[in-house]
């Protein structure tokens, strides 16, 4: 996007019309919020660790927030410009159970080699376990499903049931054919990338 523009160019506000399913008016009013918030046309960040501070004030946000950050930040130049940030927020609010799962399966795979091993899967949910705070009721739509267990439990709870070859990693297709038999963790994870 380079310098900022005080208008939404006519052909990001197409492409995003037809990616994201957001009408003008919306993508609009998204930008004028975007470029208030980001004047140089770019979400940094730094700028978006803060932003899930304000979101997840119970706990700690920063270790989900950098890994989030990773999914946003498409071409992995540093920042986040207009156009990544409403695919993403199109995916995660917006998408159909699949694209939420495939979006989510993105920010568990931490280093992109297309399979979430424990430790991955581990780290997210820790993190997201972390986000609520001390007690995790005080964000009950980000774990108060995931009843009583510990993050560790959970993750273990996780691979039990997708990991069918048991090789000790998830592929996209084991993710999302667990999350299709498991109905209870598919709308966790489904719940999970709407709070991503």
């Amino acid at each position: 996007m380079g310098k900022k523009q005080s208008k939404l160019d006519p052909q990001l506000l197409n492409d995003l019309m037809r990616r994201t399913n957001f009408d003008e008016k919306e993508l609009k009013s998204w930008y004028k919020g975007f470029l208030k918030d980001c004047p140089s046309g770019y979400l940094t960040k730094e700028q978006f660790i803060e932003m899930y501070k304000k979101v997840f004030r119970q706990g700690d946000a920063t270790k989900l927030a950098a890994c989030v950050f990773r999914r946003f930040d498409v071409n992995q130049d540093g920042k986040i410009d207009f156009r990544e940030f409403m695919c993403s927020l199109y995916v995660s609010t917006r998408g159909t159970m699949e694209q939420k799962l495939r979006w989510a399966f993105s920010i568990y795979d931490i280093n992109g080699d297309g399979f979430i091993t424990k430790q991955e899967m581990y780290r997210i949910v820790d993190a997201l376990y972390k986000s609520a705070g001390d007690n995790p009721n005080t964000n009950p739509s980000l774990v108060s499903q995931w009843d009583e267990l510990t993050p560790e439990e959970r993750t273990l709870k996780v691979f039990r049931t997708f990991d069918t070859n048991r090789d000790g990693l998830l592929s996209l297709e084991e993710f999302l054919e667990g999350a299709k038999k498991d109905k209870t963790l598919a709308l966790i994870l489904e719940n999970q990338a709407e709070q991503f």
